[in-house]
């Protein structure tokens, strides 16, 4: 070029000069890179644009996280970022190592970075040499901190034994990379192999069970307790004549050998070994060491966790029961999910006990806590529970003596009070000819039913105090119905209120799953565990702050029936298809000294009726049951029996409740006065029902009435 003329461009000059450009927008996510930058990354010599994790899988991962940390830094000093890179293939090989210079700004309003700078090829002094050791940036001391940090992070990551190892074998070191890595523990007087990488596979063979005193360096480091480094096969020879010939035959040039120390124990011996001759300086040495305390206090931990899942499974497996020989016409699910940190056991439990008289009992419940003392605790009161049914008791009494065994083993023989706990319990005797339910509750949440329409009932139980507050407290019995077809849910609160949820909002949220669910009793009990604790759960958190886990316990059980629950009666939506239209029924005792059960009898009718196409006949219905039931407490000495009966298909259906006690006075119908307190149950009855009548029955008597949906006459 002579004086005068004009320069030439500025790209013509770059490409002669065998330098790239390139353009970073970290808003948009794409690198744009002119035909030499392509080059120099392995690509075909063209102008291209790549996405960043296109880029990145160019660059070695440690230099691509050196680059994060300059760009933030020339930003903050507002200087240039310079770093030196290496460009690998396909295979993880580095091709090449380039040099990055730009000039990096950040957008307030984006929040993104921008950059535009240059790539320049450089020679790269060869491995193991004390040049070798340049970082990537040109500082070793900052490329071998940030390799540190993120090794640390990696291996404090790995939860198992196999994922240290994983996490070990991908580790590449700064300016030095061993390309075999062995892991060796002690059992007795022996070496064992607990992984390996870069080997074939058995070739570990020669050194499993290999003593400790043996002429071997990883014997040796665990003997002393002291690192030995060969930089070349001759010092090997040299050194180790005995147990050269086996490392020979790998080919390999320098060997380091780290001792595993954990609380000043020598746990186990990491063998490094590299392709090509290092010199082990301090700072080599240093980076070793680091990563190999890093990696035995890795190991470790995950061998504790091991250990710990292993005892939690134990545990599991000792304190679950199976569910016993399959019952005729009855189908048994259940689940138990650990979900509360720590040992993964806890108190909630569940059980199937057959009993002499020929029925079987349904048992779940919770010890209060989440620790070994819990699940002791829950082991005994099980057993308990199992050896008391076992005699013949009925429910409530099975309940009294095992509050009176949990009172006597949660008390210390000194007298003095010791971490007390208590046990919710929900006890139920089930007959699996009727489907009779005799149900007995302490403390413990109400059993639901999941009628064959899909209709979900909570049945409310009459309960006394959770087991072990009071030696002698009292389990009143509730009778309950299951008709086929039907499914009653037994559960813990760790399935309600998992996921920021009260009892109320969790009820909501497992109701739609109990009415929408379409398979099997085994495929509703998964559907229900994946609702509270799966995927699915963070969609449907509560609203509460505090998001806490609670162990799960789940038993399901099935009356098989026209329905529903039958197997075999599967239609085309893979739901089972009813001969006839199924039944809503629905039975409630309610006692002289339990009024307060009427309101119960009200919320359970107003359940019963939730797709009843009239809302003004649902609140006859409701008025009417509860002056019946009124009647009854206020004018007999008897208890209350309601039943309540839907029959007929939507829209045309017609509800029949009837109210029995025993008495034999029959009712008769008055014409109270303006300012009468009494006497206007019938009346109503007859202006507001279709039909409906009393009936005597063998002792006492019953009032019925019936309402039909518009279109049902």
């Amino acid at each position: 070029m002579r004086t005068g003329e004009p320069l030439p461009a500025v790209g013509e000059v770059l490409v002669s000069l065998a330098t790239g450009l390139w353009h970073w927008d970290t808003a948009t996510g794409l690198v744009t890179v002119d035909a030499e930058a392509a080059r120099l990354l392995g690509l075909p010599r063209e102008e291209t644009v790549l996405t960043e994790a296109q880029t990145r899988a160019r660059l070695h991962p440690v230099d691509w996280n050196e680059i994060t940390g300059v760009i933030q830094l020339a930003v903050a000093e507002g200087t240039l970022a310079e770093v030196r890179i290496r460009i690998m293939d396909d295979r993880g090989r580095v091709v090449r190592v380039v040099r990055s210079r730009s000039k990096p700004s950040f957008d307030q309003v984006k929040k993104a970075y921008e950059l535009i700078g240059t790539l320049q090829e450089v020679t790269e002094p060869a491995p193991g040499t004390p040049a070798g050791r340049t970082a990537v940036t040109g500082d070793w001391r900052r490329s071998r901190e940030a390799f540190l940090l993120d090794a640390g992070r990696a291996l404090a990551e790995a939860r198992s034994t196999e994922e240290v190892l994983r996490v070990a074998a991908g580790l590449s070191m700064p300016g030095f990379s061993p390309d075999g890595l062995a892991v060796f523990g002690v059992m007795g007087d022996r070496l064992t192999i607990i992984g390996h990488h870069g080997q074939e596979p058995g070739a570990e063979g020669p050194f499993a069970q290999m003593s400790i005193h043996t002429d071997y360096p990883a014997a040796e480091v665990v003997r002393s307790g002291r690192a030995v480094y060969l930089s070349s096969p001759e010092k090997y020879k040299e050194r180790y004549p005995l147990t050269w010939p086996l490392a020979s035959h790998f080919g390999r040039q320098s060997w380091a050998f780290l001792p595993l120390t954990v609380a000043g124990r020598t746990m186990g011996a990491w063998m490094a070994g590299f392709a090509y001759p290092v010199a082990f300086t301090p700072d080599e040495r240093s980076v070793l060491t680091t990563v190999a305390r890093m990696l035995a206090q890795a190991l470790t931990r995950a061998g504790a966790a091991e250990t710990q899942r292993e005892l939690t499974d134990g545990l599991q497996r000792s304190m679950l029961p199976t569910l016993g020989p399959e019952i005729p016409g009855m189908t048994l699910a259940a689940r138990y999910i650990p979900t509360g940190g720590g040992l993964q056991v806890g108190g909630d439990w569940y059980d199937m006990i057959p009993l002499p008289s020929g029925r079987f009992a349904l048992v779940i419940g919770d010890v209060q806590g989440h620790d070994v003392r819990a699940a002791g605790l829950m082991g005994q009161l099980r057993i308990a529970l199992r050896a008391y049914a076992a005699e013949g008791h009925r429910p409530d009494a099975v309940l009294s003596r095992a509050s009176g065994f949990f009172h006597g083993i949660n008390h210390a023989a000194d007298g003095e009070d010791p971490d007390l706990r208590f046990a919710t319990c929900l006890y139920i005797e089930v007959d699996p000819v009727t489907g009779v339910l005799e149900a007995a509750r302490a403390g413990h949440l109400d059993p639901a039913i999941r009628m064959a329409d899909g209709t979900v009932l909570v049945r409310a139980t009459a309960g006394g105090l959770p087991l072990g507050i009071d030696p002698d407290a009292d389990y009143p019995t509730t009778r309950l119905a299951l008709e086929p077809g039907e499914a009653l849910l037994l559960c813990t609160d760790g399935l309600l209120e998992t996921g920021g949820h009260d009892l109320d909002t969790g009820w909501r949220r497992v109701r739609k799953i109990l009415e929408a669910h379409e398979g099997d009793l085994e495929e509703l009990a998964d559907a229900l565990v994946q609702a509270v604790h799966g995927p699915s759960s963070h969609h449907t958190t509560g609203p509460l702050s505090d998001r806490r886990e609670d162990d799960i316990a789940v038993l399901l059980l099935c009356r098989q029936g026209e329905g529903g629950c039958d197997p075999g009666a599967a239609g085309a939506a893979g739901r089972a298809v009813p001969l006839r239209q199924p039944v809503r029924r629905s039975m409630l005792t309610v006692a002289q000294a339990e009024p307060e059960r009427i309101a119960v009898a009200r919320q359970e009718l107003r359940e019963l009726l939730h797709d009843w196409t009239c809302a003004d006949q649902v609140d006859s219905a409701v008025l009417l049951v509860s002056e019946a039931l009124t009647n009854v407490l206020v004018h007999t000495d008897a208890d209350a029996l309601l039943v309540a009966e839907v029959t007929g298909a939507p829209g045309e259906r017609r509800i029949r409740i009837e109210v029995t006690d025993t008495s034999d006075d029959l009712p008769h119908k008055r014409r109270p006065g303006e300012l009468a307190s009494s006497g206007r149950g019938l009346v109503l009855i007859e202006l507001l029902a279709g039909t409906w009548g009393v009936a005597p029955r063998g002792e006492g008597k019953s009032i019925w009435f019936e309402l039909y949906e518009p279109g049902a006459q």
